[in-house]
């Protein structure tokens, strides 16, 4: 089992590419079962999630292609994919592979939309906590499915003739549920409103992507939207957005160390919250053309008091990262998490560097120490791995972060990327 090594106390300074955004990349790969031709997919990350997809849309009979590539190899980053389900050859998404990825259980709206039925796997638990997908299978019923539970798996059964066009009301906002609606309701008959949708930049490019394969939605980024039903979706061309994620993360990652970085590629717009956070904290911000610098040089780390919230709040994916800058801090902070329960097992591993963090109910209040000790530490998920790296490159000492798989999920090429800039990073390969 793979683990990383990390030799604090060196400021970042340089550059750092910004790639394609997993939580874009992945429904927009899914969308790709709407339509019998190609989508062809620019800036696509490379990442283990990405490459479970493309196993998982294989056995529905999805063929796909990389530049430069040959079939069978993995997708490397800011590849150029094209996919296409000329004929779909299983309408069944089995537990063995939904079980590896949560987001895999929406090729349910595609699926049912293109063939009228499909059988696919409850996702099952979540190392974050419970993340229901009752809101997806409502938003499916409100377009005129049935959808009966049998022995773990969702059967949905489209009417004889089709999915109908209805208002959906989420009664909270829901990323997945507004992915599920936008695919499903694109076939749909008729005109379907989306009430209380998300927000996130993420849905927007979903919006993007399936208006340039013949969808006709309006309003994705806004709380309302309008999708008008068409009756087939055509190929297209898409370049996946830049991961507001992975750079918020860097952007922490300077904040955390001292330094100059330039993120390039990254957006401000797409940071909202965590901007305005990491600026309370000290850190210098400014927007360009070419992406986005960070620095925070000579000043201390500041407290900030953040709550999550969906999009265009204090993003969920990045509270472990901003509770690992906060460890530094001179003063005390808290933290609430408002999106899943259960988000703090990185509390335990934080503390191990000689972090002062308390729970209290949903917050974590956490009391800034003049100085971190580097330890060996357990990545327990995607966002809480990172959260110890960050901590790592800040820290007196060696430091030594286990289970990094959950890393590889969701940022590609980290050591090379904080490597570039300054940082003493390895990848140390076999068991452990």
């Amino acid at each position: 089992m793979d683990r990383i090594r990390v030799v604090g106390g060196r400021p970042l300074n340089g550059t750092i590419r910004i790639s394609g955004a997993k939580n874009a990349a992945l429904p927009l790969m899914i969308a790709s079962l709407l339509t019998d031709e190609a989508l062809t997919l620019e800036n696509v990350p490379r990442l283990a999630d990405v490459n479970m997809l493309v196993r998982i849309l294989g056995n529905h009979g999805v063929d796909y292609t990389l530049k430069g590539k040959r079939p069978g190899e993995e997708i490397q980053s800011g590849q150029t994919v094209d996919l296409r389900a000329e004929r779909i050859v299983d309408t069944t998404a089995p537990y063995d592979l939904v079980s590896r990825m949560r987001a895999s259980f929406w090729v349910i709206a595609p699926l049912l939309a293109r063939m009228g039925e499909c059988r696919v796997s409850l996702p099952g638990g979540c190392a974050i906590g419970t993340r229901p997908v009752d809101f997806l299978l409502m938003a499916l019923e409100r377009l005129g499915a049935t959808i009966g539970i049998e022995n773990g798996y969702a059967i949905a059964r489209a009417p004889s003739g089709g999915l109908r066009g209805a208002e959906i009301s989420f009664p909270k906002v829901t990323v997945g549920g507004t992915h599920t609606a936008l695919m499903a309701a694109a076939l749909a008959d008729g005109r379907t409103t989306v009430l209380n949708a998300a927000r996130e930049p993420e849905i927007v490019d979903l919006a993007d992507c399936l208006n340039k394969m013949g969808a006709r939605i309006t309003g994705a980024g806004t709380s309302t939207i309008e999708i008008q039903g068409v009756a087939r979706l055509h190929g297209a061309r898409h370049a996946v957005l830049p991961d507001r994620i992975e750079a918020g993360t860097y952007a922490m990652a300077v904040a955390m160390t001292g330094g100059d970085v330039l993120l390039e590629g990254a957006r401000a717009d797409l940071l909202c919250g965590a901007t305005e956070a990491l600026e309370q904290a000290g850190a210098k911000l400014d927007g360009s053309a070419e992406g986005l610098r960070v620095r925070r040089n000579g000043n201390g780390i500041r407290p900030v008091d953040i709550s999550t919230a969906p999009f265009p709040g204090f993003p969920t994916d990045l509270q472990a990262q901003f509770m690992a800058l906060m460890t530094r801090a001179s003063g005390s902070s808290r933290i609430t998490e408002t999106i899943f329960e259960n988000r703090f097992m990185h509390v335990g591993e934080l503390s191990r560097f000689g972090a002062k963090i308390r729970l209290d109910g949903d917050a974590a209040i956490v009391d800034g120490v003049p100085k971190l000790q580097g330890a060996p530490v357990m990545a327990t998920d995607l966002r809480a791995s990172v959260s110890l790296v960050i901590a790592a490159l800040a820290a007196e000492g060696e430091t030594t972060v286990n289970r990094v798989y959950h890393l590889d999920r969701g940022f590609e090429h980290l050591e090379h990327k904080l490597g570039q800039c300054g940082a003493i990073v390895e990848r140390i390969s076999g068991h452990g």
